[in-house]
């Protein structure tokens, strides 16, 4: 197995990218002991295990597919230390279902079951969730690029069994666990805090890649806050922080430095979009005129890929402004597909419009060769020249994407285009 110390090195100084250990693909599921007391598991996202002295406590718990190897990792470095707690960092479906195996277990063995700890806004986002469950299911296929036939969005959830709201401490042996609220990723964001060991778990707030404050398909993110969360943890002198993805970082002057550019990175880009939207722009000169922190992007924990620092403009846009663009012509629209036909009668018919897409690409600009290739497809969706056209535009810009995320909705467009359609998961 690999040692996790030295690829946390190797990934600090540059002599292994984020592609090699991506923060949200599965690795390391064997369970690896970075600590005495402390086992690290990666799978989709982190879920770390702590011995108190006296029992187990496990700071998020895996998605399903880590129920059973999770367990099994656990069980493997401490075969018969009870479970007493776990700690739900937030509420997404990769840090919360790994709680069945200890539960069934202590019912077997007459153990109390273990308690699971988490922000209140734990119980309304699982009830949104069982709302949305077929939106969820289209949007994570074309996050992740999963199986369209094959996956389906959680049904069933373990809500928490103790709740807060600002700030938390339990104990369990020898340890105190600190749960404190900070909206970032999610309005229910739970970071811990372990002050007798110098741990700090900050859940999805820190992911080893520039924060997921963007995410184009998902629910409100809170790029401020998030950053006064950080500033928080910066002060508490940890020595070991064991983030939501991505590998541990050891030593407190670098988790200042991780913590401190994360912090820097948001700020600037909230800074700089609330004084273009004060001076009354519109959401086109937000996402062209911001200017990208590339210093910042450049650092081995800080590069955007996984979300793009773009669709971050735009989450900080709603929150400030809502919905409206500030594009006139945008606020009660002509439906799209009715836009698309006059275009493209203007244009002179959907062969011109897929000529002029096709020598936009060859030029290399395929930004704009997505523009006008979705006209030809919304003016004449059963066109299969105009779809032949659409899947190699897409194809083409999606390989150019550092952001996993912009790679694989992209990517999805063209494979749509291949079975003459504009989208897979929506089926439209």
């Amino acid at each position: 197995m690999a040692d996790i110390r030295d690829l946390a090195e190797r990934l600090w100084t540059g002599n292994l990218t984020s592609g090699e250990a991506h923060p949200v693909t599965a690795q390391f599921r064997e369970g690896d002991e970075i600590l005495p007391g402390v086992l690290f598991y990666k799978g989709f996202a982190s879920a770390n295990t702590i011995d108190t002295g006296d029992a187990l406590v496990m700071l998020d718990t895996g998605a399903v597919t880590d129920t059973n190897a999770l367990h099994e990792a656990v069980r493997k470095w401490r075969p018969a230390t009870p479970l007493a707690a776990a700690v739900f960092s937030h509420h997404h479906v990769d840090h919360i279902f790994g709680v069945g195996p200890f539960e069934r277990e202590a019912d077997e063995k007459r153990w109390p079951r273990p308690l699971v700890y988490g922000h209140a806004g734990l119980a309304a986002n699982f009830d949104r969730y069982k709302k949305t469950r077929g939106w969820n299911a289209a949007i994570n296929v074309r996050q992740f690029a999963f199986p369209v036939a094959r996956f389906e969005w959680p049904e069933n959830y373990r809500y928490p069994d103790v709740a807060y709201h600002d700030r938390l401490t339990f104990r369990s042996g020898d340890l105190t666990f600190e749960l404190n609220h900070g909206r970032g990723e999610t309005d229910d964001a739970t970071w811990t805090w372990i002050p007798e060991r110098k741990i700090l778990a900050p859940g999805d707030l820190f992911i080893w890649a520039a924060s997921n404050a963007g995410n184009p398909q998902k629910v409100q993110r809170f790029a401020g806050e998030w950053a006064a969360a950080l500033r928080k943890m910066c002060a508490l002198g940890a020595e070991t922080m064991i983030p939501g993805h991505g590998l541990p970082i050891f030593g407190s002057d670098r988790i200042r430095e991780a913590l401190t550019d994360t912090a820097d990175l948001l700020e600037s880009l909230e800074s700089q979009v609330l004084a273009l939207m004060n001076a009354g722009a519109p959401l086109d000169r937000v996402l062209h005129e911001v200017r990208m922190p590339e210093h910042l992007l450049a650092k081995p924990y800080l590069r955007p890929v996984y979300d793009h620092p773009q669709f971050i403009l735009r989450n900080i846009w709603r929150l400030y402004g809502g919905w409206y663009d500030g594009e006139p012509d945008n606020l009660l629209p002509a439906p799209r597909a009715e836009q698309a036909r006059e275009w493209v009668t203007m244009a002179g018919g959907i062969d011109n419009v897929l000529a002029r897409a096709s020598a936009l690409q060859a030029e290399g600009n395929l930004r704009l060769a997505c523009h006008i290739v979705e006209f030809a497809v919304l003016a004449e969706p059963s066109s299969k020249e105009a779809h032949t056209v659409r899947a190699d535009v897409y194809a083409a810009r999606s390989k150019l994407e550092e952001s996993s995320m912009s790679r694989n909705i992209l990517n999805h467009a063209a494979l749509a285009s291949e079975q003459g359609k504009r989208d897979l998961a929506g089926e439209y």
